[in-house]
């Protein structure tokens, strides 16, 4: 069997479907027998999708103290969050170099760096230095050029119509 990963994929936008492609990539990848690690930004790691992968044995980090949304935190909540994914960043790093093959899914990455807690510069530089057998996936909303540049492959998700602009609120088991 060929295990030639190593690339960068990038989803973004602002439609539905991001964090769902990505775990459907580390399934999928898991069920060939690689090792996948799971980094949630933004999110405290306590989503279905979250769950489910940790009961069937795939690592995942996030930074389950996180206080809300960004906008509502005040500087020290963002200067812990900041250093939270910090450390699951050099986290994911050390995972990585442990193995010479597997697949890292960093979700809400993109939003992370956007939103200043966590350094742009620093994943970027991971990307560019990563281990040749991993396959990277990045998440979020309005990516840099830069990450564009950085990824081989770039799909956006584009909403067209969304329940929550009728007022319809996130969903256990639909969108969380």
């Amino acid at each position: 069997m060929a295990r030639e990963l190593g690339l960068v994929h990038l989803y973004y936008g602002d439609g539905k479907g991001k964090t769902t492609a990505a775990m459907g990539l580390a399934l999928r990848a898991a069920g060939r027998g690689y090792p996948v690690l799971v980094v949630q930004f933004l999110k405290r790691g306590d989503s279905g999708e979250i769950k489910a992968l940790e009961r069937l044995g795939i690592r995942t980090l996030a930074y389950p103290k996180l206080s809300g949304f960004s906008f509502q935190m005040d500087e020290r909540q963002k200067k812990d969050c900041l250093c939270a994914h910090e450390e699951n960043l050099k986290k994911a790093k050390e995972y990585c170099a442990q193995k010479p093959n597997g697949v890292l899914v960093l979700d809400e990455a993109i939003g992370a760096c956007r939103k200043g807690l966590l350094k742009e510069e620093e994943l970027l530089a991971f990307l560019q230095d990563r281990p040749s057998g991993w396959e990277i996936v990045l998440t979020g909303r309005q990516p840099s050029a830069a990450m564009l540049e950085t990824a081989d492959y770039v799909t956006e998700m584009k909403k067209e119509k969304h329940p929550f602009d009728r007022g319809i609120p996130a969903r256990d088991g639909i969108e969380k």
